[in-house]
């Protein structure tokens, strides 16, 4: 089997040329700079036919890859992606069936979960998000919910949005008497894992009733509703009035969601944005294996739910066409990508990530050299 080549000096040659494919396995460069890791500028790498990518996993990013995919394709017509939005459990489990070219996922997969995969996973953190409070109460456009408030919504102990634990932190606002729908993911999800894995470090209460992971038992009683994907708590939401749920950021606000300021762990009530992201972002420090889990961020600006998400590929591909397709795929994401991160609702990965990705992805092959422009 011929191991994927992340040469993206090499897949970035083929958006210098007009009408070249993704990144073919028979043309070699012959120059000096060419052998000792990528093509000089201007030239191109015939793919000698169509290449389709198939991939599957967390809706967290789903709009971001979707959109990277789209514009590829524009660039490299040969080259087409289809990423399909199934959530981060699914994601997992079809990467490890191989049933997909790549998968994706917001948690970081377990070594049981890696070792289960005959040819081999890259772990690569390809972009970064929040998860915020979004919610339906006409008339309320500022919402803020204590770490008490949003801990017992999610929990059934609050179950009317004017009880005094939420009015005490909204004197100026009509809160009704409206029974709170909370709505919860209904699929393995990698957003859910991130929520619960926070809520649990933030409420001893959460943690012993609901608990942590991709999936958890949302309580029975009380107005629960569980929805497939961010795009179906964010459909749930905007059709229920009374409702709150937990959706990527970018979903809230390419939707028109409000979402609730809230409280963070020094106290402080927090909106998110991306520069506060951003900021909550670069006080961690990511480990050797790029594995790393955000839990209730310190720092007084610090927002709770911040996490990178997955892009999980093998070390090993049957067809060299696909495997230099992926190359070009993840050379695109790293570069190009990032530049439509933040209008999208997303973190750009600033460059000494960006540079930390393709180091461990440079560990595959020695053959080649990855570079972030």
């Amino acid at each position: 089997m011929p191991k994927i080549k992340f040469d993206l000096r090499l897949a970035a040659a083929l958006f210098l040329a007009a009408g070249v494919a993704a990144c073919g396995s028979s043309t070699a460069p012959t120059d000096d700079a060419a052998m000792e890791g990528g093509a000089t500028e201007g030239e191109a790498i015939a793919l000698g036919g169509d290449v389709a990518l198939v991939g599957a996993g967390a809706s967290f990013p789903a709009p971001l890859y979707q959109n990277w995919f789209i514009t590829l394709n524009q660039k490299v017509p040969e080259l087409q992606v289809n990423y399909q939005s199934v959530g981060s459990g699914a994601g997992v489990e079809q990467f490890t069936a191989k049933t997909v070219d790549f998968g994706a996922s917001d948690t970081a997969m377990t070594d049981e979960e890696i070792a289960a995969v005959d040819k081999g996973t890259i772990m690569l953190p390809m972009t970064a998000g929040s998860i915020v409070f979004a919610y339906n109460l006409p008339g309320v456009d500022e919402l803020r919910l204590s770490r008490e408030a949003y801990t017992g919504i999610a929990t059934g102990a609050i179950t009317e949005w004017n009880d005094p634990i939420i009015a005490a932190d909204n004197p100026d606002v009509e809160l009704p008497a409206t029974p709170i729908t909370f709505v919860h993911r209904s699929d393995g999800s990698g957003t859910t894992a991130v929520f619960t894995k926070n809520m649990a470090a933030i409420s001893p209460e959460f943690e012993s009733e609901i608990g942590e992971g991709k999936t958890v038992e949302w309580p029975s009683t009380g107005n629960f509703i569980g929805a497939k994907g961010n795009e179906g708590i964010t459909a749930q939401i905007q059709q229920t009035e009374g409702s709150i749920g937990y959706i990527e950021y970018g979903y809230a606000t390419q939707n028109g969601v409000p979402f609730a300021t809230i409280e963070n762990k020094a106290g402080n009530f927090v909106k998110v944005d991306d520069e506060i992201a951003s900021e909550t972002l670069s006080e961690v420090e990511l480990p050797d294996n790029l594995r790393a889990f955000i839990v209730d961020a310190e720092g007084e600006n610090a927002y709770p739910f911040v996490t990178y998400t997955w892009m999980m590929v093998y070390e090993e591909y049957d067809d060299p066409q696909k495997a230099k397709a992926v190359e070009a795929m993840i050379e695109y994401g790293l570069n190009e990508g990032q530049e439509v991160s933040s209008e999208l609702g997303y973190i750009p990965l600033p460059k000494n990530v960006r540079d930390r990705v393709a180091e461990a992805a440079d560990g595959i092959s020695d053959e080649y050299d990855i570079m972030v422009k």
